[in-house]
C-alpha cells in the first residue's frame, strides 16, 4: 500500500494541522468535522477486542471516511487499548497519522498522554517521516509534553547494523535539536535510557556524545549495570565521569552503594563509601539509610546506629525510612521494648519525626493483633500533641469496634476528634 505524506492525506481531508510557524495545528477546517459521537444516552462504551480489530483494519484499508466509520462504532479507548493498535501497525509499518488525528478530536483527554504521543513519534520513525516527526513534536512541545522510550523503539530493529543506527540517531537528535523544550530534554533522556535498557551502552554514550555529557545521564548508565550486578562496569563508569570532567553525584554513589549492599557485598560497599569521600562528594541522608536499613536486618544494631550517629555528626537528619528501619528491624527480631524505647527517645531528638514513628510503631502492633497496645501507643501521641497518621487510627479504630471494645474505641475516637481536623494531605 502506498503510503502518502503526511500533508497529503491530512489536507485532503479537512484535517490541516499544519501552519507555518507553529507547525502542527488545527484550523478553522476542523470545526466541520464532529468527532467521537456517542449513543443516543451520550454514553460511550468500552473497546472489546473485537472492535480494537475492526479499527485496526479499517486504518490500514485507508478509506476516505475512516473517520465517520470509527465515529460510528461509538467506542471508547483506553490507552492500553491505543497501545495494542499502534503495536500492530507500527509493526506493519502503517500511517498512524490519521488515528492519532482522529484520538485528538474523540478524545482528547488522551491527546496529552505520553505514552500515546511517543507511540505515533515510533509511528513516523518506521515510516522514515522525520518531516511528520518534526511538525508533530513542535505541537507537543507547545503543550510541555514529555517522550517516553516508546517513541524510539523502532531503532533498535536496526540494531545489527551500527552504523545504521547511529545515522537514524543523529536524525532522531536533530530534530530533537530542533523542537527544544520539553520533547528535546525527555526525549535525549528516554533516547540514553532505551538503549541503556537493551544493554547497548556504546549507543547510550554516542547519543551523549552528540547531546552533552551529564550526570543525570551517566546515572541511567550506573543504575542499569548495577541492576545487571555488573559492578566493576558502574565504578569504571564513574572513573570515565571523571575523565569526560563530569563529577559524579551523590546520587550517583547512591545507585552502586544500594546495589552492593542489596547484594551482601558490604566490603565493596565501605571502599565505595570511602572513595566517595575522598573525592569530596558529601554523603546525604539516603546514603547512610542504605548501610543502616542493612545493618538493621541483619539484627546488628549497634553497627546501624554508628551509621546514624555519623549521619547525625554530620548534620543531617535522619529520613522517617531511616527510623522505620530501626523500628522495622527490632520488630522482625520481636525486640518490641527496644523497639518502644527507640520511638520515645527518637520522638524528642528528632521531633518532626514524631508523628511517623509512632504511628509506625501502633500500625506494627495493631497488625500483630495487640490492637489494646496500639490504641495506648495512639492515645500516647495524642497526650504529647502528635497528630497519628489517619488511616492508622482509622484501622486500629476499626478493629477496636470489631473485637467489642466499643468503650475503648470510643475513647480514641473523642480524644483524637478533641485536635483540629486532619489536612486533606494526612488522610490520603
Amino acid at each position: 500500500m502506498e503510503i502518502p505524506s503526511l500533508f497529503q492525506k491530512l489536507s485532503n481531508r479537512c484535517f490541516r494541522w499544519f501552519s507555518d510557524s507553529a507547525g502542527l495545528e488545527m484550523t478553522n477546517s476542523v470545526e466541520h468535522v464532529k468527532f467521537g459521537r456517542v449513543g443516543s444516552d451520550g454514553i460511550r462504551t468500552n473497546a472489546i477486542p473485537k472492535q480494537i480489530l475492526e479499527i485496526i483494519d479499517r486504518i490500514m484499508r485507508d478509506e476516505d471516511d475512516l473517520e465517520s466509520k470509527l465515529d460510528a462504532m461509538n467506542a471508547s479507548l483506553s490507552v492500553a487499548s491505543i497501545t495494542a493498535i499502534f503495536r500492530v501497525l507500527n509493526w506493519k509499518r502503517v500511517s498512524a497519522l490519521r488515528f492519532f488525528a482522529w484520538i485528538r478530536g474523540s478524545q482528547p483527554n488522551l491527546y496529552g498522554n505520553s505514552d500515546v504521543c511517543s507511540l505515533v513519534i515510533d509511528n513516523c520513525g518506521r515510516l522514515d517521516d522525520y518531516k511528520g516527526m518534526l511538525c508533530l513534536l513542535n505541537d507537543f512541545r507547545m503543550k510541555g509534553i514529555c517522550l517516553t522510550k516508546k517513541a524510539f523503539k523502532f531503532l533498535p530493529v536496526l540494531i545489527l547494523n551500527k552504523d545504521s543506527v547511529m545515522r537514524s540517531v543523529r536524525r532522531v537528535v536533530e530534530v530533537l535539536n530542533e523542537v527544544g523544550g520539553s520533547c528535546r530534554t525527555s526525549g535525549v533522556h528516554s533516547l540514553i535510557e532505551m538503549f541503556s535498557d537493551l544493554g547497548s551502552f556504546e549507543m547510550a554514550e554516542f547519543v551523549m556524545l552528540i547531546t552533552e555529557r551529564k550526570a543525570s545521564y551517566y546515572n541511567i548508565l550506573i543504575r542499569e549495570k548495577c541492576r545487571r550486578c555488573d559492578f566493576e562496569g558502574a565504578r569504571e563508569m564513574i572513573h570515565t565521569m571523571r575523565q569526560v570532567g563530569c563529577d559524579p553525584t551523590v546520587n550517583t554513589y547512591n545507585y552502586l552503594l544500594s546495589s552492593l549492599v542489596k547484594n551482601d557485598k558490604m566490603a565493596e560497599a565501605c571502599l565505595v563509601l570511602e572513595e566517595m569521600q575522598d573525592s569530596d562528594c558529601l554523603p546525604d541522608p539516603l546514603t547512610f539509610e542504605i548501610f543502616i536499613y542493612y545493618w538493621c536486618r541483619l539484627g546488628n544494631f549497634d553497627y546501624a546506629s554508628e551509621f546514624l550517629d555519623k549521619m547525625i555528626s554530620n548534620g543531617l537528619e535522619p529520613r522517617p525510612t531511616t527510623h522505620a528501619a530501626f523500628i522495622k528491624g527490632y520488630f522482625d527480631l520481636m525486640r518490641y521494648e527496644e523497639a518502644c524505647k527507640y520511638v520515645v527517645d527518637s520522638s524528642v531528638k528528632h521531633r518532626c519525626s514524631g508523628n511517623s514513628i509512632y504511628s509506625l510503631l501502633a500500625s506494627l502492633q495493631q497488625k500483630k493483633g495487640k490492637v489494646v497496645l496500639a490504641r495506648d501507643i495512639l492515645l500516647e501521641m495524642l497526650k504529647k500533641g502528635l497528630r497519628p497518621n489517619f488511616a492508622v487510627y482509622m484501622r486500629v479504630l476499626k478493629h477496636l469496634q470489631k473485637s467489642g471494645r466499643e468503650d475503648m474505641a470510643r475513647d480514641l475516637k473523642s480524644k483524637f476528634s478533641s485536635l483540629s481536623l486532619p489536612s486533606r494531605t494526612e488522610t490520603e
